[in-house]
Protein backbone atom coordinates (compact mmCIF):
# COMPACT_ATOMS: atom_id res chain seq x y z
CA UNK A 1 0.00 0.00 0.00
CA UNK A 2 1.03 3.74 -0.87
CA UNK A 3 0.97 6.28 1.53
CA UNK A 4 0.76 8.78 -1.01
CA UNK A 5 -1.97 11.61 -0.95
CA UNK A 6 -3.10 12.48 -4.61
CA UNK A 7 -2.80 16.07 -4.64
CA UNK A 8 -5.39 18.21 -5.88
CA UNK A 9 -3.82 18.45 -9.37
CA UNK A 10 -3.35 15.38 -10.38
CA UNK A 11 -5.71 13.25 -13.06
CA UNK A 12 -5.60 10.02 -11.70
CA UNK A 13 -6.89 7.08 -14.25
CA UNK A 14 -7.77 3.81 -13.13
CA UNK A 15 -7.75 0.77 -15.37
CA UNK A 16 -9.29 -2.75 -16.10
CA UNK A 17 -6.73 -4.73 -17.93
CA UNK A 18 -8.44 -7.59 -20.52
CA UNK A 19 -7.24 -9.63 -23.32
CA UNK A 20 -8.16 -7.48 -26.13
CA UNK A 21 -10.22 -4.46 -24.32
CA UNK A 22 -9.24 -2.41 -21.69
CA UNK A 23 -11.83 -0.34 -19.72
CA UNK A 24 -10.43 3.46 -18.50
CA UNK A 25 -11.88 5.79 -15.91
CA UNK A 26 -10.65 9.57 -15.04
CA UNK A 27 -10.87 10.62 -11.71
CA UNK A 28 -10.09 15.03 -11.13
CA UNK A 29 -9.93 16.07 -7.64
CA UNK A 30 -12.23 13.00 -6.51
CA UNK A 31 -14.70 13.15 -9.04
CA UNK A 32 -15.65 10.50 -12.04
CA UNK A 33 -14.96 12.70 -15.13
CA UNK A 34 -16.45 11.04 -18.40
CA UNK A 35 -17.69 8.12 -18.58
CA UNK A 36 -15.71 4.47 -18.44
CA UNK A 37 -14.19 4.27 -21.96
CA UNK A 38 -12.82 1.35 -24.17
CA UNK A 39 -9.32 1.23 -24.66
CA UNK A 40 -8.10 -1.64 -27.17
CA UNK A 41 -4.65 -3.19 -27.02
CA UNK A 42 -3.26 -1.96 -30.13
CA UNK A 43 -0.87 1.05 -30.52
CA UNK A 44 -3.25 3.15 -32.36
CA UNK A 45 -5.72 2.95 -29.10
CA UNK A 46 -2.76 3.52 -26.65
CA UNK A 47 -1.70 6.69 -28.49
CA UNK A 48 -5.64 8.12 -28.89
CA UNK A 49 -5.04 7.30 -24.84
CA UNK A 50 -1.89 9.63 -24.54
CA UNK A 51 -3.73 12.57 -26.35
CA UNK A 52 -7.03 12.31 -24.18
CA UNK A 53 -4.30 12.21 -21.24
CA UNK A 54 -2.83 15.41 -22.59
CA UNK A 55 -5.72 17.47 -23.31
CA UNK A 56 -7.29 16.75 -19.84
CA UNK A 57 -4.43 18.28 -18.20
CA UNK A 58 -4.97 21.19 -20.27
CA UNK A 59 -8.52 21.36 -19.78
CA UNK A 60 -8.43 20.98 -16.07
CA UNK A 61 -4.82 22.98 -15.72
CA UNK A 62 -3.47 19.72 -13.83
CA UNK A 63 0.06 19.01 -13.21
CA UNK A 64 0.35 15.24 -12.94
CA UNK A 65 -0.65 12.10 -14.14
CA UNK A 66 -1.30 8.68 -12.05
CA UNK A 67 -2.22 5.66 -14.24
CA UNK A 68 -3.04 2.71 -12.47
CA UNK A 69 -4.76 -1.15 -13.37
CA UNK A 70 -4.47 -4.55 -12.23
CA UNK A 71 -1.87 -6.16 -13.24
CA UNK A 72 -3.71 -9.32 -15.30
CA UNK A 73 -1.76 -12.21 -16.76
CA UNK A 74 0.72 -10.46 -18.76
CA UNK A 75 -1.73 -8.57 -20.60
CA UNK A 76 -0.89 -5.11 -18.49
CA UNK A 77 2.25 -5.08 -19.70
CA UNK A 78 2.17 -3.59 -23.50
CA UNK A 79 0.19 -0.42 -22.04
CA UNK A 80 2.12 -0.13 -18.89
CA UNK A 81 5.40 0.05 -20.92
CA UNK A 82 4.02 1.97 -23.85
CA UNK A 83 3.05 5.03 -21.00
CA UNK A 84 6.31 4.55 -18.98
CA UNK A 85 8.09 5.49 -22.16
CA UNK A 86 5.74 8.26 -22.22
CA UNK A 87 6.58 9.61 -18.98
CA UNK A 88 3.55 8.80 -17.31
CA UNK A 89 3.50 7.21 -13.97
CA UNK A 90 2.17 4.07 -13.09
CA UNK A 91 1.10 2.13 -10.25
CA UNK A 92 -0.63 -1.17 -9.69
CA UNK A 93 -3.93 -2.17 -8.00
CA UNK A 94 -3.92 -5.52 -6.11
CA UNK A 95 -6.97 -7.53 -7.56
CA UNK A 96 -8.07 -9.35 -4.47
CA UNK A 97 -8.15 -5.48 -3.22
CA UNK A 98 -10.26 -4.62 -6.44
CA UNK A 99 -12.79 -7.53 -5.87
CA UNK A 100 -13.35 -7.08 -2.04
CA UNK A 101 -14.04 -3.21 -2.68
CA UNK A 102 -16.78 -3.73 -5.44
CA UNK A 103 -18.35 -6.35 -3.16
CA UNK A 104 -18.14 -3.88 -0.51
CA UNK A 105 -19.85 -1.14 -2.69
CA UNK A 106 -23.07 -2.56 -4.56
CA UNK A 107 -22.94 -6.20 -2.54
CA UNK A 108 -22.26 -8.01 -6.04
CA UNK A 109 -18.93 -9.92 -7.11
CA UNK A 110 -19.99 -9.70 -10.85
CA UNK A 111 -17.23 -9.03 -13.15
CA UNK A 112 -18.14 -5.76 -15.20
CA UNK A 113 -14.89 -3.76 -16.73
CA UNK A 114 -16.89 -0.70 -16.46
CA UNK A 115 -17.27 -0.97 -12.88
CA UNK A 116 -14.12 -2.67 -12.13
CA UNK A 117 -12.69 1.14 -13.78
CA UNK A 118 -13.95 3.38 -11.59
CA UNK A 119 -13.26 0.99 -8.33
CA UNK A 120 -9.09 0.80 -9.67
CA UNK A 121 -9.49 4.79 -10.10
CA UNK A 122 -10.99 5.18 -7.08
CA UNK A 123 -8.37 3.24 -4.86
CA UNK A 124 -5.29 5.18 -7.15
CA UNK A 125 -7.32 8.46 -5.58
CA UNK A 126 -7.69 7.23 -1.97
CA UNK A 127 -3.76 6.01 -2.16
CA UNK A 128 -4.51 2.55 -2.38
CA UNK A 129 -1.61 1.01 -4.95
CA UNK A 130 1.75 -0.04 -5.27
CA UNK A 131 4.21 2.20 -7.12
CA UNK A 132 5.53 0.48 -10.59
CA UNK A 133 9.14 0.87 -11.85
Amino acid sequence: MNNRIIVPNTLVLGIDIAKENHYGQFIVNGEYIKKPFLIKNTRESFECLLDSIRELKVKYNLDYVLVGMEPTGHYWKNLAYYLKNQGIDLCLVNPYHVNKTKELEDNSPTKNDKKDAKIIAKLIYQGQYLNWM
